[in-house]
């Protein structure tokens, strides 16, 4: 999430209340999730066992639980809970609204057609000759490309499931990234694409999804992508052009399949994939798998 202007570290430690490390005129210009993260980026870290990462991070500004050393270019805030002041500056500087409120800013191209049901929240951008079908919802700041179809009951730019345990109740990380759909994609029934925590997930250009798919926060679905019905993909996951994923596969948070991939039916995915074909609840090489399944019966 980009700030509408510049920031400096001081301004950002007052508001939130933490100690700093570095000039006080440091540049701040968003935050951003450890997977998305570019320079002037805040990322929050809030365990000793990521430390190193952040630090090591594009970012260049670390909100951290303990005072460590600051890499050299880089700048610190220390703070006694940075996931809560997380949510503190990504909601000071990216308004939620609800969907209850006035709409503001919405354009539509011409030649798109949008059923009376469905419901459209703020800062929204559809392109031309797209077709929203009946009871589609469409979150806040959701781009929409030329040629798209979306089909009946399919939710776009949900909150991202990411919480913490806090006093044994969950704590949501407030999302304030959106859903960018590139020109003619297709998307079926009863999907739901969650919206960026603080950057865009992105389902790529000629892309087909089927009914029932869950997409999670962050992702990116590259171009002319092939996912079949009941698909699950976790966030910040990273499906390369034209990967074909078959009916009911899952895939772990953090995952890329390289281009060309393609993922057999139940599939589980815990790791990232060159290209090939896999299959299995751990995947694994098609004709492995196949050649393992003859040693096993030959052994009866």
């Amino acid at each position: 999430m980009r700030f509408h202007s510049p920031q400096n570290l001081k301004t950002i430690a007052d508001f939130i209340e933490a100690k700093f490390m570095g000039s006080e005129n440091f540049e701040v210009l968003g935050t951003n999730e450890i997977h998305r993260v570019q320079p002037g980026d805040i990322v929050f870290v809030n365990h000793p066992k990521y430390y190193d990462k952040a630090l090591n991070s594009a970012a260049t500004i670390i909100l951290i639980d303990k005072e460590v050393e600051c890499p050299e270019g880089k700048a610190l805030l220390v703070s006694d809970d940075p996931f809560r002041d997380f949510n503190k500056i990504n909601t000071h500087f990216t308004r939620i609204y609800n969907f209850t409120e006035e709409l503001h800013d919405v354009e539509i191209g011409e030649g798109t057609k949008i059923h009376h049901s469905a419901v459209i929240g703020n800062n929204v951008k559809i392109g031309s000759n797209t077709q929203i079908f009946p009871n589609v919802v469409i979150g806040d700041r959701t781009e929409i490309g030329d040629n798209v179809i979306i089909q009946s009951g399919t939710v776009l730019g949900g909150d991202a499931f990411y919480y913490r345990k806090l006093n044994g109740n969950f704590d949501r990380l407030i999302s304030v990234g959106n859903v960018i759909i590139e020109n003619n994609v297709e998307i079926g029934n009863n999907c739901t694409i969650d919206r960026g925590v603080t950057d865009s997930t992105i389902i790529g250009e000629g892309s087909v999804l089927d009914n029932l798919i869950q997409i999670g926060h962050d992702t990116i679905i590259g171009k002319r992508c092939l996912i079949a019905s009941q698909v699950g993909i976790a966030g910040c996951c990273i499906l390369e052009d034209e990967v074909t994923v078959w009916g009911q596969a899952g895939i772990a948070s953090g995952v890329r399949l390289e281009k060309g991939t393609v993922l057999l039916a139940q599939v589980g995915v815990n790791r990232d994939l060159t290209k090939g074909t896999y299959f299995g609840p751990i995947a694994e090489d098609f004709r492995t798998y196949l050649k393992k399944e003859v040693k096993v019966r030959n052994l009866k």
